[in-house]
């Protein structure tokens, strides 16, 4: 009870987005990780809604009906069919569950291979690339479960820079009990490259422990990756995937890829927390799937959308934050930019109360460096911006950034 009901950084996020809910005038939300409202993928939704709904048969089975805790067989083997032919991996409904949202099922799935075993042995979760998402930070019913190893930074020019994978530093011991990775990278917007995905496969499989690949912004759909990359898995990897940034957040609608122990484990363990899974999300896009439309509308709506988005957003900020000793992480993905301000003099979250309190809402960094052996002075030094909303929005936010950054220089 403490544990879930003490302050966190996803709670912090939340609660930002239940702000922003409300209506608050002049609210700048650069914060959460909403997706952009897409009318294209809205009027394609809303189309199978109505059909459903012209079929009351159809509509009250969504509705008034219990699915099963894997998950919907019909959805199951859909998703199943879309991947092998498309990218020929070998599975059938039994390597795909639903679960009622993806956060839901790295509480699952992170629980599942780390903590104290039967035999009293202890084994944690290793994050490669740190840092990483923020809504892992506090999933461990065990404590010290999870690691994390400093990336390391590759400067590309005065103002751009990026993350790689340390495998110099990964240091796996027999207490590691898997390996997680999210791709694209929440907060960074970083695209771990097929050689570094491959990497960290070779060294899980020959650990005999699995690599866990979030893919919720990923591949192969919603798709959002600006970067040369193709999709990742086998038998060791369990890839999870995700409605909601194909703008279905609230269906909360997570789906799980992995060998079919793991999906029936997963089974019980929904069986147990969540009793079902939900359908809306299943029935409204089980055609997409099918058809295989859900790629089509990942590469030629959703992803230029935010592709653009990106290159629009890091123009305003190369154009407003003259004075500032800052560096963007190169956008490969996601809807996220990373900055990094060199010469902060306060703390992220300090930062992050002084925007508060002009209406301009944006994530701390520090929240996304859980798990470190030793503190690193570059956790106190980078935000989360989400360039999603309206582009007068973001222009008026990172406005107020570059004043609150020069005001504290001026101050120091």
């Amino acid at each position: 009870g403490q544990k879930f009901t003490s302050k966190s950084g996803i709670l912090e996020l939340m609660e930002d987005l239940e702000q922003a809910a409300s209506g608050k005038e002049n609210l700048c939300m650069l914060g959460g990780g909403n997706p952009a409202h897409l009318e294209a993928v809205t009027r394609r939704v809303r189309t199978r809604m109505e059909t459903l709904l012209s079929n009351g048969n159809d509509f009250e089975k969504m509705l008034v009906y219990y699915d099963t805790p894997k998950g919907s067989a019909l959805f199951c083997g859909g998703v199943a069919e879309l991947l092998q032919e498309n990218y020929g991996w070998q599975l059938s409904e039994k390597n795909v569950a639903v679960v009622n949202s993806s956060q839901l099922a790295f509480f699952y799935l992170l629980n599942m291979f780390s903590g104290t075993y039967p035999d009293g042995t202890r084994k944690r979760i290793l994050f490669p690339l740190c840092p990483e998402y923020i809504g892992y930070a506090d999933q461990a019913l065990d404590e010290a479960a999870f690691c994390t190893r400093r990336s390391t930074i590759e400067l590309i020019d005065d103002h751009i820079f990026k993350y790689h994978v340390d495998f110099t530093a990964l240091n796996l011991d027999d207490s590691i009990g898997g390996i997680c990775v999210s791709r694209p990278t929440n907060p960074t917007g970083n695209v771990l490259t097929d050689e570094e995905v491959n990497r960290l496969g070779r060294i899980a499989e020959e650990r005999d422990i699995p690599l866990f690949i979030d893919g919720a912004y990923g591949l192969p759909f919603p798709g959002i990756v600006f970067e040369e990359a193709a999709p990742f898995w086998n038998e060791n990897t369990i890839l999870s995937l995700s409605l909601s940034k194909l703008g279905l957040p609230a269906t909360r609608t997570g789906i799980i890829v992995a060998r079919e122990d793991i999906i029936q484990a997963i089974a019980s363990m929904n069986a147990i927390i969540s009793l079902s899974s939900g359908s809306i999300g299943q029935t409204l896009t089980l055609e997409l799937i099918r058809s295989g439309e859900i790629l089509t509308l990942s590469r030629d709506i959703i992803q230029p959308f935010y592709r653009e988005k990106s290159r629009v957003t890091i123009d305003i900020i190369h154009e407003t934050f003259h004075g500032i000793d800052y560096a963007v992480h190169r956008s490969e993905g996601a809807f996220f930019l990373w900055i990094w301000f060199r010469d902060l003099r306060v703390t992220t979250k300090e930062l992050y109360n002084c925007l508060k309190k002009r209406n301009v809402l944006v994530i701390p960094g520090e929240y996304f460096f859980y798990g470190l052996e030793e503190p690193w002075e570059h956790q106190d030094q980078c935000i989360r911006l989400n360039f999603a909303q309206p582009e007068d929005v973001v222009r008026k936010g990172i406005a107020i950034i570059a004043e609150e950054m020069i005001g504290l220089k001026q101050n120091s």
